[in-house]
């Protein structure tokens, strides 16, 4: 057995993590929060081609939807078929194995999914690849050693500090835009995410 047969053995089994995640009210609300502060600075605008990576049963896809953008998910699982029978154009896919060509989309929005990639380095440089010369990416991740323990969940390979996802992403050709901390109040106390706003910049 190659290298190759081991590492998609490995990757075949890791599809066993997978599991469905019904929205919420607050997580709805932060999503339309972002998107309209992402359309009042015109960094995401009706006109453009937008990704949805890691879709999960459509709550950003029905936010853009309301605010005339046009939008493609990605996800796996039961997800596919929920988010299809809402109407939404959703294709079953990995996001490290993007089957779209390269320069596809204007911007990529990519919340609370990327903590979920094995191989973040190589999924951000597919974010790269299918993104137009100057194109938007707004990534939101959860930060490590908070209440919630992200660390803990079966399906979550990479939490990481602050500074090395920035490092991540200039490695990527991304530069950064701005940052912000947002703080999710938990019955167990506070949750902390940092939602970060890049231009693909080679």
């Amino acid at each position: 057995m190659t290298m190759f047969d081991r590492l998609s053995a490995f990757l075949e089994a890791r599809k066993g993590d997978i599991y469905p995640e019904e929205g919420s009210d607050l997580h709805e609300q932060i999503t339309a929060q972002i998107v309209a502060l992402l359309m009042s600075k015109g960094d995401l605008r009706p006109d453009q081609r937008v990704l949805d990576v890691g879709c999960g049963q459509g709550p950003a896809l029905a936010e853009f939807k309301k605010k005339g953008i046009f939008a493609t998910g990605i996800t796996l699982g039961d997800d596919v078929a929920i988010c299809r029978e809402k109407g939404f154009d959703v294709a079953e896919m990995d996001m490290s194995d993007l089957d779209f060509d390269d320069g596809s989309f204007d911007f990529i929005w990519c919340r609370h999914a990327l903590e979920h990639s094995i191989f973040p380095m190589f999924t951000l440089s597919e974010f790269n690849r299918l993104l137009t010369t100057g194109g938007g990416l707004y990534v939101e991740v959860p930060a490590p050693e908070t209440v919630a323990q992200h660390e803990s969940n079966p399906n979550h390979y990479s939490v990481m500090g602050k500074t090395m996802w920035q490092h991540l992403f200039v490695r990527a050709g991304f530069e950064q835009i701005w940052v912000q901390d947002i703080n999710i109040p938990l019955s167990i106390g506070p949750d902390v995410y940092w939602g970060f706003l890049l231009k693909r910049k080679t």
